[in-house]
């Protein structure tokens, strides 16, 4: 049997295009020969759908795309949706995956183990399945799990989530081909851990393992596909594109498929992540151009470079903003990097009209000396022209923020923070600056000077960043330990070798600043805990760590 494992990109909600895109590529496997084409879970609707699922004429168009779409296919599917749980008690509907053939729809598995952990709420939407059966195709009994159903082998875990393990009790019944649909987000060094996992799998039960994965963009949530064939030896059969939809074949006759390139390295990956994130939050929301405030630093030298991938330097509109304490090197900088990169360059000076908000609050501020406050005035002027040039164009603002500000709030809510996608919200200031080095590969894109100089806000004489926060690899340290590992300030000081009231600073600064990353824009999560849906802290709270 020839088996096409379709990677495709849904948006969610957006049933016609997402039945396009399945019926498409039915049809060009069916011309290279397939007789069966798998698609990724919840394919027709899109991942993540959230709410709504509670509302039933979502599940209700779910089932009646996926009818019309039985009747169209050329050859058999596995196409997962969200169905009608048909429960007496629980919940109503169900993460499913059907197989359509000959019009019909011939077999329906739900998904039996549902993630309540990071990003997932799984258990707030859907009722588990109770049982499992395995489907006969062209000489094959198929065992075909969602997502989550597969990562709970006990040979490879050591402390395994749930007391069930869908894919032994399937290999119990007969099975002879594992199957798995996936919406599995992307996050640093988690293809490594997916593919040790699936090896595993493989090689317990004496069954290729057959994975398709969701890929693209939608919200914060990143897919990479990357879907695979793995043989019962462990060997590699067939694997698709990072961040690309892709068709790839795999007949289990020969125990062959095609195995299509990967990026060289995990930055690279996380490179292409944040443009294609990118790329599918700003169309899939609706909008063609965005701004980007340009500073002369790195980070908004970044973003847009990542934006120029994502949708196009035609697309793109650089803005430089200097105020009274931008060096001329940053004003130079700022205008050399939009001419390398090709994009719209404008300059907007902010110090007359911060001269007329320091006039308009002398009186209630007389006799108090200049602090932060006049620094956050400079950064909500500047967010105040990127907001009024996004509304007059239409064009969604990029806010340059990476996640060693946001941790300790070393932002300003209404100035930089302003904008429709941080989109680098999750990503540390030292990996930062590898990305810099990595998009100046092959050329420099970003200027020399950007990447050398010490990082400042420019919103007083001679400031530095290390005035206020300690060296970024240091900080960057401490933060993975605090935010994504939950190491307390005492094990973090004892590993690394820091003063105590160092690590408890910093941990206090993350807390405090929750109220802060409450209002920010969505960002893209590339690490195991990003800030936003993946990490509900409360705001108002008085534990210290």
């Amino acid at each position: 049997m020839k088996i096409a494992l379709a990677q495709i990109n849904p948006t969610v909600g957006d049933f016609v295009g997402n039945s396009a895109k399945i019926l498409e590529l039915t049809e060009l496997a069916q011309r290279r020969g397939a007789d069966l084409a798998v698609f990724s879970e919840l394919s027709l609707c899109g991942y993540l759908p959230l709410d709504l699922i509670e509302r039933p004429q979502f599940i209700a168009r779910n089932e009646n795309e996926l009818n019309c779409l039985a009747k169209k296919l050329p050859i058999a599917a596995i196409v997962g949706y969200a169905g009608r749980a048909n429960e007496s008690t629980g919940k109503a509907a169900a993460n499913a995956a059907a197989l359509l053939e000959n019009r019909n729809i011939a077999f329906l598995q739900h998904k039996m183990l549902l993630p309540t952990y990071d990003v997932f709420d799984e258990s707030r939407y859907f009722q588990p399945a109770r049982t499992q059966s395995v489907f006969s195709f062209h000489g094959q009994k198929l065992g075909i799990t969602i997502c989550e159903d597969v990562w709970n082998d006990k040979n490879f875990w050591a402390k395994p989530l749930y007391e069930r393990n869908p894919v032994a009790e399937l290999v119990g019944k007969g099975a002879t081909l594992l199957i798995n649909i996936s919406a599995s987000p992307y996050t640093i060094d988690k293809r490594a851990l997916r593919v040790d996992m699936l090896r595993s799998l493989a090689k317990t039960h004496a069954r290729p393992v057959i994975y398709v994965n969701q890929v693209g963009g939608n919200d914060s949530l990143l897919f990479d596909g990357g879907s695979l064939v793995i043989l019962p030896d462990g060997r590699l059969a067939a694997q698709a594109r990072s961040f690309e939809e892709d068709l790839i074949f795999f007949d289990t006759e020969t125990g062959s498929g095609d195995v299509h390139p990967q990026p060289p390295g995990e930055l690279d990956v996380a490179l292409q992540g944040l443009i294609c994130g990118t790329r599918d939050y700003v169309f899939k929301s609706g909008f063609r151009k965005v701004v980007v405030g340009l500073s002369g630093g790195i980070d908004s030298s970044v973003v847009a470079s990542i934006a120029v991938a994502a949708v196009g330097q035609e697309n793109v509109l650089g803005v430089s903003m200097p105020g009274p304490y931008s060096s001329e090197g940053s004003r130079t900088d700022a205008r050399q990097l939009a001419k390398n990169l090709g994009i719209e360059f404008l300059t907007l000076p902010i110090s007359e009209v911060f001269n007329s908000y320091r006039a308009a609050l002398s009186e209630p501020f007389q006799g108090r000396p200049e602090d932060v406050t006049e620094e956050n005035l400079q950064a909500r002027i500047r967010g105040n022209f990127l907001m009024a040039l996004s509304n007059k164009f239409g064009s969604m603002v990029l806010s340059t923020g990476n996640k060693s500000e946001m941790a300790v709030g070393y932002c300003t809510l209404y100035g930089d923070m302003a904008g429709g996608l941080a989109l680098l919200s999750d990503v540390p200031k030292t990996m930062v600056y590898a990305l810099a080095e990595l998009i100046n590969q092959s050329r420099e894109v970003i200027p020399h000077a950007s990447i050398e100089k010490p990082p400042s806000a420019e919103l007083r004489p001679n400031q530095k960043d290390q005035d206020s926060l300690p060296p970024y690899d240091v900080l960057d340290r401490i933060l993975k330990a605090y935010i994504e590992d939950v190491n307390s300030p005492e094990e973090i000081a004892a590993r690394y070798g820091y003063h105590l009231e160092l690590v408890r600073s910093i941990a206090i600064r993350v807390d405090r600043n929750e109220y802060k990353r409450r209002q920010a824009p969505p960002g893209l999560k590339i690490t195991s805990r990003a800030f936003g849906l993946g990490r509900p802290f409360p705001i108002a709270q008085k534990f210290v760590p």
